[in-house]
């Protein structure tokens, strides 16, 4: 019997990773392909790669796409860590149930709905459609994310430390650079990467904030695969996932020699 549930569970797992890898596998595969249809196989070249970066739009896309991501997660980074510390550290004061709503809002409200709501403010203050609005559209959309990331490492974070670094004299100001800040530092990169994310995904809000010379990669994406996958779109998402793929890899090293040396660190105490 346990046998049994055992081969059932491989190959339930088995065939639940094909479901989820094995197009994006087909995906990189086929950026190689010689031939331009990207269905029939024609031999290994890497000349889509080489047409890719000869191609305007999507160079010009890719930038845009760029400077919205970093300019919009370094904002909301700085916006959702006031937030977290504002929820966190002031938990009674007029209009707080109000202030939560609003910074989580983004997090339950349908994409179309956010969209459409900034399209018509924009309109309504007379502010042209471009890379401004989606820089803002963005930083609306990913501020709550951030707030999240870094509410939750305050909640756990022991004022103690604090307390103690001010009655050795420090400010408060001095207080929260050198003994806070680095504590909850982890969680401040970490919604810096995941608001980054957020705006290279995002497809809809850009749909309705963008307008001309504001083509973000996503969209440019889209509306040539509405016309046809070429070689090229699958070239792009291989670079895309070879970045997001590092990123991970490099994340992932950096907490495991963190993890390492908090042990070293804690053997040393324990010695001393």
């Amino acid at each position: 019997m346990n046998t049994t549930w055992s081969r059932f569970n491989v190959t339930s797992i088995v065939l639940g990773f094909a479901f989820l890898y094995l197009p994006i596998v087909l995906l990189i595969v086929f950026s190689f392909n010689e031939s331009k249809l990207v269905t029939v196989w024609g031999g290994f070249s890497t000349k889509w790669y080489v047409s890719l970066f000869h191609n305007q739009g999507l160079m010009d896309a890719t930038w845009v796409t760029a400077r919205v991501g970093v300019i919009s997660a370094t904002v909301a980074t700085v916006l959702g860590t006031l937030a977290a510390l504002t929820l966190t550290r002031y938990t009674r004061f007029r209009g707080r149930v109000l202030f939560s709503g609003m910074v989580f809002a983004p997090l339950v409200m349908p994409e179309v709905i956010t969209g459409l709501s900034l399209l018509l403010l924009f309109v309504a203050v007379g502010l042209d459609r471009g890379f401004l609005t989606v820089t803002l559209a963005h930083i609306t959309l990913t501020m709550c994310f951030v707030a999240v990331v870094v509410q939750s490492r305050l909640i756990s974070f022991d004022r103690s430390l604090e307390e103690a670094a001010m009655d050795l004299g420090a400010t408060p100001v001095k207080t929260f650079f050198q003994i806070t800040l680095p504590v909850i530092m982890p969680a401040i990169v970490s919604g810096w990467m995941l608001a980054f994310t957020l705006s290279l995904d995002d497809l809809v809000i850009a749909s309705f904030t963008s307008g001309p010379g504001a083509t973000t990669l996503p969209m440019k994406i889209y509306s040539q695969v509405r016309l046809g996958v070429t070689p090229e779109i699958n070239a792009a998402c291989t670079i895309l996932i070879a970045v997001v793929a590092v990123g991970v890899i490099i994340a992932s090293i950096a907490n495991k020699r963190r993890e390492v040396q908090r042990q070293l660190d804690e053997q040393a105490a324990q010695r001393g």
